[in-house]
């Protein structure tokens, strides 16, 4: 149920981030001859955990889940600006109340999830799976609960063990044993230590802290475990349903996007061994974006199209502002950038290489649409223009300086993108910006604040971008532009996006992006509650239930699933839940039959391959996704990850030689493959997708003045630019 951490690390551990603090708050003064302010102090999170029991020595080892628990948390504190205090329970049966009284804001302390507890309080998504196990000296180990006849197992009384041994005494065919209580101020992991020692004949231990515990105890061993799977959560106060929300979007992130930081400089050659193409981008409406559940975008569909040719998967990455795309890309968390960058030689000096141009725009000056007094260049004097320092329109403004107009260019923050700086001119928060033609098109179609005022220059070419060594894929993707520029494809697929304003308005009005706060789905609220309730991250439920039915409610397949998550009848009966064609219930029915299915898988997996694996079972059935384990460890892949090697062998199931030696035969494999990647995209899509930031402060060092020049401009409008679910 827990595991104990040495005293010293909290004091350790706020040494290092009061450090950390420092450095951050020296590096933030500004340069500009601002007078520096003392750092504004950080709201606490007040993490209760049980205090180390005075005289009992043992060095606290990596790897022990409380240590892992409270790094974890650490790590939450800091991305969300509050500064970790721990508070110390004498005992385990301290820790709840002591909760409950508002003497601190989170229980960290490898607590399993239990159907009392959760009468009391309110938990996390899962931090961990694990089963609680019988230890015992080696040697002198139970082989099952029928050998407990009078034995004695050390636990607390506040353990979640001791309900599950009262529960096996209470079972008629057990021979009685004895549940010897120990003091609640001494750590599992000590226990541990009495049993090897013989202070205690047997103990209880959940997997995670026995696998640690055992590495280092020869004398030791895991007789049997004590029924199923069990969650490990962190526990807030049930009134505390903000930071429950913060805590739990952190896990998903955490558990389920946590693969994403491989880096990777190879060529096509080696992009084609991996099969997966990683696409750097923004997300816009011009590029990359979530409409209904979809992924689309103009950049996007282009991408998709070349990855598709080459037999790749696509996968996107949104980088947290428009200035990280090329250092992203230089450090290889990318393959190649497809966001709409126009070609400049400061962008290339950066060390990367442009393809050949595959789209043009012009870069019009954008206005409010009660400001007339824009007709030539001469009339920018003495206005100010906000643009992103890494835009090419910085580059062109400051060109215009040295031909001697007078104007005030002002930094936006990188994370904005232009169509949220668009917004703001028409608040009258910003006075101008600037936009290439084709994001203009866009926002013209459905707004009437805003107007273009004239083009900077003549149209100016885009290009994807990739690193200076890597000329086979440069050298592809220039053969792939040729092809396609003005094809039919592309033709279709620009028209989509640029020049078709009923479908251009539905996908403003339906999008959900980093200018959206809008709702992910008409079913977010039960989503939320159903996945609190099973310790899923809601996220994943709305990307599921797209895939299951696109949010319709009164779906039906084939094979007579129904509902939103297309769930068979029979199987809802075995949930206790009937008239699946209820929004609520046939939600409810498709995240506890997913529930049903994690617990499921051995709790030594990490929660983001138990996932994997779930989604597999729920689409193609439990039985086949053994089958493709089995047979992908005798191909040699690991079969506790799913990526790139048990759904290798999923693939493989659906040919004879593999399907007649399986246990469960044939299946289409392709299915569940798509299945699970198409969900995990569109989750990570989601996850990624960021609110609109407040206005950041502007340094004297953001703003350049510019000379005045007679060139005259010419007012201009927005120039066109050139160029089946499975039964379950």
């Amino acid at each position: 149920m827990r595991a104990m951490k040495s005293g010293l690390l909290p004091t350790l551990t706020g040494l290092l981030l009061s450090l950390l603090l420092t450095a951050c708050s020296d590096s933030e003064q500004s340069s500009g001859g601002h007078t520096a302010q003392p750092p504004a102090e950080l709201q606490p999170l007040r993490i209760l955990r049980p205090r180390k029991v005075e005289g009992v020595g043992y060095l606290p080892r990596q790897g022990l889940p409380q240590t892992e628990e409270l790094a974890l948390l650490e790590r939450f504190a800091r991305q969300h600006g509050m500064s970790p205090e721990y508070v110390y329970a004498d005992g385990y049966d301290e820790l709840i109340p002591r909760l409950l009284a508002g003497e601190a804001d989170i229980i960290a302390a490898n607590l399993t999830v239990t159907a009392s507890r959760k009468q009391q309080i309110h938990f996390t998504t899962p931090v961990a799976y694990v089963r609680e196990q019988i230890i015992a000296r080696r040697g002198e180990a139970p082989e099952n609960a029928h050998d407990l006849a009078g034995r004695s197992v050390a636990v607390h009384a506040a353990d979640s063990y001791h309900e599950t041994l009262q529960t096996l005494l209470g079972q008629r065919f057990q021979p009685p044993f004895t549940i010897q209580l120990v003091d609640e101020s001494i750590p599992t992991e000590v226990i541990l230590r009495g049993v090897a020692q013989g202070r205690y004949d047997l103990a209880v231990a959940d997997s995670n802290l026995a696998d640690v515990v055992l590495g280092y105890h020869d004398d030791l061993q895991v007789a049997f475990s004590l029924g199923s799977v069990r969650s490990i959560a962190w526990a807030i106060h049930p009134n505390n349903s903000s930071l429950l929300t913060q805590l739990n979007d952190f896990l998903g992130k955490h558990h389920l996007a946590s693969d994403e930081k491989q880096l990777h400089r190879d060529d096509l050659k080696k992009i084609k061994e991996r099969k997966v193409l990683r696409l750097l981008t923004r997300n816009n409406a011009a590029t990359y974006f979530l409409w209904r559940g979809e992924l689309l975008g103009f950049e996007y569909e282009l991408a998709r199209r070349f990855a598709k040719e080459h037999d790749l998967r696509l996968e996107v990455i949104v980088p947290p502002g428009r200035d990280a795309l090329i250092p992203w890309l230089k450090e290889g968390r990318g393959d190649l950038i497809a966001a709409s960058l126009t070609v400049t030689p400061e962008r290339e000096a950066q060390g990367v290489t442009f393809s050949r141009p595959y789209h043009h725009v012009s870069e019009i000056v954008v206005t409010r649409s009660d400001d007339n007094s824009l007709q030539s260049l001469q009339d920018l004097t003495g206005r100010t223009i906000v643009v992103r320092r890494s835009s090419a329109y910085w580059q062109s403004l400051q060109a215009l300086q040295q031909e001697g107009i007078e104007f005030v260019l002002q930094a936006a923050p990188e994370q904005l993108e232009t169509e949220e700086l668009i917004n703001r001119v028409a608040s009258g928060e910003y006075d101008l910006t600037v936009a290439d033609s084709h994001i203009l098109d866009i926002e013209l179609t459905w707004r009437e604040d805003i107007q273009a005022a004239f083009p900077l220059g003549e149209p100016r070419p885009h290009g994807w971008a990739v690193r200076k060594e890597n000329r086979q894929l440069l050298a592809a993707i220039d053969r792939f532009l040729e092809k396609e520029y003005r094809g039919l494809f592309y033709n279709i697929t620009y028209k989509k996006y640029f020049k078709d304003p009923k479908r251009i308005l539905s996908h403003v009005e339906q999008r959900v992006d980093s200018a959206s706060a809008g709702a992910l789905s008409p079913y977010d609220e039960l989503a939320q509650k159903y996945a609190r309730r099973y310790g899923l991250d809601w996220r994943l439920v709305i990307s599921q239930m797209f895939q299951e039915s696109r949010f319709d409610a009164t779906a039906r397949s084939w094979a007579g699933a129904l509902g939103l998550m297309q769930v068979l009848p029979r199987t809802g009966r075995e949930l206790g839940l009937e008239n699946l064609r209820d929004p609520e219930t046939g939600l409810h029915a498709g995240v506890k039959y997913l529930h049903w299915l994690m617990r499921r898988f051995e709790p030594e997996l990490p929660i983001a391959e138990r996932t994997w694996f779930a989604l597999a079972a729920y689409n193609a059935g439990i039985g086949h996704v053994r089958d493709a384990r089995r047979l992908a460890r005798e191909l040699g892949h690991d079969p506790d990850r799913w990526f790139d090697n048990v759904e290798q062998a999923m693939l493989l199931l659906a040919t004879q030689r593999h399907a007649r030696k399986a246990r469960h035969g044939y299946v289409r494999g392709h299915e569940p493959v798509n299945y699970v990647r198409q969900i995990r995209n569109r989750y990570l899509a989601y996850i990624k997708l960021k609110q609109r930031d407040t206005p950041a402060q502007v340094s004297r060092n953001d703003v350049t003045h510019l000379m005045p020049n007679p060139a005259v401009g010419r007012k201009a409008t927005s120039a066109p630019a050139s160029g089946s679910p499975k039964p379950r």
